[in-house]
């Protein structure tokens, strides 16, 4: 997995590579409306619990994107997608909210590349 297309987190003492794909990002929009409510969802959860659970739901969306993307590559070799269970039995509260870090830098690594040619193209229509 591209290191610039992904952001690493440790749970229950694994590593798994969040990675923001086309079919995450489909599942997002269709959770929030689009990528761009995300981060006013995260920071606006009316209570605790709720934020803890969009955490929960992303980092498990996320970190499954590599798992996907492995099994698809190695079909010989697959490994099992990590749940929402396992995500809340071993993490804390405490690491959950440094995972909010994880997400957002693989949000936008994952949607740097579309930005960079959106801007690249405006620039190139100037003069």
């Amino acid at each position: 997995m591209s290191k610039e297309r992904s952001a690493a987190i440790t749970i229950g003492g694994k590593e798994y590579e969040l990675v923001l794909t086309t079919r995450a990002t489909k599942e997002i929009a269709g959770r929030y409306g689009g990528l761009e409510n995300l981060g006013d969802r995260l920071m606006k959860s009316e209570n605790f619990e709720m934020a803890l659970d969009e955490i929960i739901w992303l980092i498990t969306l996320l970190a499954n994107q590599s798992v996907l993307i492995h099994n698809l590559q190695h079909p010989e070799d697959k490994k099992e997608p990590l749940t929402q269970d396992a995500v809340e039995l071993l993490t804390s509260p405490f690491e959950l909210a440094g995972y909010k870090e994880a997400i957002m830098e693989a949000m936008y690594k994952g949607t740097k590349r579309n930005i960079e040619s959106e801007m690249d193209s405006k620039n190139a229509q100037v003069g």
